[in-house]
């Protein structure tokens, strides 16, 4: 049994006590390894996905750090900054910091795309203590000379590998020469392909590597199943499953945005509370949706994996992938969301015809089959994708056959072509 404390770790007494009026007790595994090193000043790789503790891995003794060394941060500069690939996970960065330095009297600024950049520019006149931002925005305000990075003292890479699949790597790379070289540097990042390796290898030398939670390694206390079921009968299934009381809180993944916003509104058409979260979206619609989704309010979150990337809410009883991922390792990501601080929770994957093969990689990469169960529809409420009169999924045709401009436009099959006279 594990008997480590935040006290024995060496934290201060301003974050123990925010620390326990969050009733956190007991450090994550990633905690109780990394916040020891970062406090003695050594550089860190971790590899952990999201769900394993690491804001507060790295944040706490960043706050420590920086209470220890009181020194005025220059004007548009940060004595501190943290890199996140989305906007939702830098908002939630900057609020869990919040929470943990209440007692310690810092200034905080985020950067982000997506919104209007004057209060980003205020925020930054005078200079603050942490600067938590996404890339593009942070690359933007520095070459208007709104922000200066050459007071940075400590760096946070978080989610390294989401920034490489986003295409934000170059930008990181140009942030990162930007920044004195007289540093401490950390680098968080679930999988580590070659870019994120070479990353690491240019941020930092001798460092401390952390790893915890392999990706590859499904939560055993997420109870995961899966629906085989024909594409154009997925939202009465949907709607089924969300006719049991016990979906408290739920997140329904899509691939893509338009199928996103189609699944939310019919879910409001039909009572259910719901909102669509994806990057077409402005960030105060996002944040808005996410309060919603926080607060009980909204039931139903409906994300894709971009957007949903940072969504770190407590209580989320079921994760159903409403459309499987093309990239298995997704799949991880998505049903992460359930089962967190140490509840349990339930995947529900629907499949159709089109879809064993994502099935089978998913399969491979978590090491297991998942468990098949039976949809219990009424006959009457399956769509059978059969027979001459078949009609293509609105939500699910092929680009090439889809009429974009004139969507109400009914497709019709190609018939052979004629031969010429």
């Amino acid at each position: 049994m594990n008997t480590t404390t935040f006290e024995s770790l060496g934290l201060s007494e301003p974050l123990l006590r925010a620390l326990a009026a969050e009733n956190y007790i007991q450090p994550t595994p990633i905690q109780t390894r990394a916040i020891p090193a970062l406090l003695a000043g050594r550089d860190l790789l971790g590899i952990a996905q999201t769900g394993t503790g690491k804001t507060a891995a790295f944040g706490l003794p960043l706050l420590q750090k920086l209470a220890e060394n009181r020194t005025a941060p220059k004007p548009k500069g940060a004595r501190a900054l943290i890199l996140a690939p989305t906007r939702e996970l830098a908002v939630q960065i900057d609020q869990s910091l919040q929470t943990y330095g209440r007692h310690l009297n810092f200034r905080q600024a985020v950067i982000l795309g997506g919104v209007n950049q004057t209060r980003q520019v205020n925020a930054m006149r005078n200079g603050v203590d942490i600067l938590v931002a996404t890339p593009g925005r942070l690359l933007d305000l520095v070459s208007q000379h709104h922000v200066r990075l050459d007071g940075v003292g400590i760096l946070v890479v978080d989610e390294a590998d989401r920034m490489m699949d986003m295409g934000f790597i170059r930008d990181v790379r140009r942030i990162v020469s930007m920044i004195p070289k007289q540093r401490q540097s950390m680098l968080f990042s679930a999988t580590m392909p070659d870019d994120v390796v070479k990353l690491v290898h240019d941020m930092m030398g001798t460092h401390e590597r952390i790893e915890v939670s392999p990706p590859t390694k499904t939560a055993d206390r997420i109870e995961q199943h899966v629906i085989h079921i024909d594409q154009r009968s997925k939202r009465a299934l949907l709607g089924h499953l969300l006719a049991d009381e016990s979906l408290k809180r739920v997140i329904v993944f899509t691939r893509t945005k338009h199928v996103a916003n189609r699944v939310s509104e019919h879910l409001e058409k039909q009572g259910v509370s719901s909102d669509a979260i994806h990057g077409n979206k402005s960030q105060n619609a996002r944040q808005r949706a996410l309060d919603g989704f926080k607060s009980g309010s909204v039931r139903v979150l409906v994300a894709t994996d971009i957007a949903a990337r940072g969504v770190d809410v407590d209580g989320v009883t079921h994760v159903i992938n409403y459309e499987l991922p093309n990239e298995p390792e997704s799949y991880v990501h998505r049903i992460g969301r359930t089962a967190r601080a140490g509840t349990e929770g339930i995947a529900i994957s629907f499949c159709d015809p089109t879809e064993t093969g994502h099935l089978k990689s998913i399969e491979r990469l978590v090491r297991r089959q998942l468990p098949v169960v039976p949809h219990n529809l009424p006959p009457e409420a399956l769509i059978q994708n059969t027979g001459e009169n078949r009609r293509p999924n609105p939500e699910h045709v092929p680009g090439e056959q889809r009429n974009y401009r004139n969507p109400k436009r009914r497709w019709r099959p190609k018939g052979p072509k004629k031969r010429a006279a």
